[in-house]
């Protein structure tokens, strides 16, 4: 980590769709000891906190309108000044545009800090699209399989309970190809920002989780050392 005792490590995980952020985000924060913010996970809390910022987004949430970046910045900066963020913090889901990364950097610098790197988990379109549109739920017990990567014994029949096997909404490949072309359009060009700023770290996301991780921590170990 840092030899810096009052900098904190925060790196922030890029990657389309079902490229694996959370899983390894998780695995990261356990290794590393820093924690693990997912924007999704500040919205759910202070949603069900009910905090000023939670009140706020609920607002724009209930008219049907986006809720302001700012809102989302202020959450974040909330989270790492807690205790658990005085080393890093692992950042999933922030910044997704160019305009919250440049809110990034400017939270960062208030803090007294800056961004360490950007690990970016590289995967291809087509096999986002087969990761994300091949999950099959049973209608009976809620059971899980992949078409790819844990299909049941016999095609449309859950191994557990016999149940009817259906593919929810959100995850039909038409559903998951919108998915991915949001994130082409919105968030892909960050990896362009990072580059130019030498903060990128590229990744092989093909791979199974554990070579993956070891990917990410030879990538960290490299960005501590700088």
């Amino acid at each position: 980590m840092s030899s810096d005792p009052l900098r904190r490590f925060v790196i922030v995980l890029l990657g389309g769709p079902g490229a694996g952020k959370g899983t390894q985000a998780d695995r990261l924060a356990d290794v590393l000891g820093i924690p693990h913010v997912s924007t999704g996970d500040l919205f759910r809390a202070n949603l069900k906190n009910q905090t000023e910022l939670g009140l706020l987004a609920k607002g724009y949430m209930d008219r049907g309108e986006l809720v302001p970046d700012e809102v989302t910045v202020k959450m974040l900066h909330a989270r790492l000044l807690q205790p658990d963020c005085a080393k890093g913090a692992i950042l999933d889901g922030f910044p997704r545009t160019k305009a919250q990364a440049e809110a990034l950097d400017r939270l960062l610098s208030d803090l007294g800090s800056n961004l360490a790197g950007v690990l970016y988990i590289k995967v291809p379109d087509e096999v986002l699209l087969a990761r994300l549109s091949g999950r099959w739920t049973c209608k009976a017990c809620g059971m899980m399989y992949h078409q790819l990567y844990s299909p049941p014994q016999h095609a449309g029949v859950c191994d557990k309970c016999g149940g009817e096997l259906y593919q929810r909404p959100d995850d039909t490949p038409e559903t998951q190809e919108r998915r991915i072309k949001v994130y082409l359009a919105e968030t892909a060009p960050l990896i362009d920002f990072y580059l130019d700023r030498e903060l990128l770290v590229e990744v092989d996301g093909q791979p199974g989780i554990e070579e993956v991780q070891t990917q990410l921590l030879s990538a960290i170990k490299g960005l501590a050392e700088e």
